[in-house]
């Protein structure tokens, strides 16, 4: 059984707990955070072991976790300091590249990035991978496996992963379904009907891609009927500037994405 150990202890670290323990992980999971009222919830929540010490967590680890805001990566890995011997190391920092991670920790640190997705706790994330180049290959499978047990993986060049994080992010449904059942609110209907129907629009009709055997122009096709209610919604959102929203959104998180790896 081997021992994973998160350093800090914020909300993607309870959200991977919860879906590892979902799948009956059979990991010994360790979590470090400064704050030890995190430390005895996530101890409470998911029957972890929790380790006030930096130093003494990341010594117990087989695969360490860096699970820390981009702007404290740094200082995190510096209070860590040299470690003696090789350790494989995941880092969650969005925008800060592998390059950086290697310098600040040394040589005996091998490093991979990940960015799961919150939607993990509940064993249906999706989590892109980009490894260090001479990352061995026992090494990748040990990385994308543990991020496998609470959904896909992908595997993607290091240069394209902030395009990926700006892209995948569980908050543009979010967004999306706050924004369109307020619109439906605005129309009439109550807040529970708006919240139901809103899902449905935009939940339900993604899974219908997802899992069926359709392609999106086919579907869009089949619901847009010219001169019907949706078309006319569509051509109107469209005309607001909707795709346009949307790209200067993406532009907007890969600017913060650059200026945290420059941080």
């Amino acid at each position: 059984m081997s021992t994973v150990v998160f350093l800090g202890g914020g909300r993607i670290t309870s959200a991977m707990l919860a879906g590892l323990r979902l799948s009956k992980s059979r990991h010994r999971l360790v979590v470090h955070d400064r704050n030890p009222g995190k430390l005895r919830d996530l101890k409470k929540r998911y029957g972890v072991t929790v380790e006030p010490d930096l130093n003494r967590a990341a010594k117990q680890s087989d695969l360490l976790i860096v699970a820390v805001r981009p702007s404290s990566v740094r200082e995190l890995l510096r209070s860590v300091g040299k470690v003696s011997q090789p350790l494989l190391a995941v880092s969650l920092a969005a925008g800060v590249p592998l390059h950086v991670l290697r310098k600040l920790a040394g040589p005996p640190m091998r490093w991979a990035r990940a960015m799961p997705s919150p939607v993990c706790r509940s064993g249906s994330g999706l989590t892109a991978v980009s490894y260090s180049r001479k990352l061995p290959r026992v090494d990748r499978k040990r990385v994308h496996d543990l991020f496998a047990t609470f959904g896909q993986v992908v595997e993607i060049p290091e240069s394209k992963i902030d395009a990926f994080t700006v892209t995948y992010s569980c908050s543009h449904g979010y967004h999306a379904l706050a924004t369109l059942a307020h619109a439906a609110q605005a129309a009439g209907l109550d807040r529970k009907t708006a919240l139901l129907a809103s899902a449905h629009a935009l939940a339900d009709g993604i899974l219908a891609w997802r899992d069926g055997n359709h392609s999106l122009e086919s579907l869009l096709e089949e619901a847009v009927t010219p001169g019907g209610i949706a078309a006319a919604v569509a051509t109107a959102m469209d005309a607001a500037g909707y795709g346009r929203a949307v790209r200067q959104g993406v532009a907007a998180g890969l600017r913060r994405a650059r200026a945290n790896a420059g941080k």
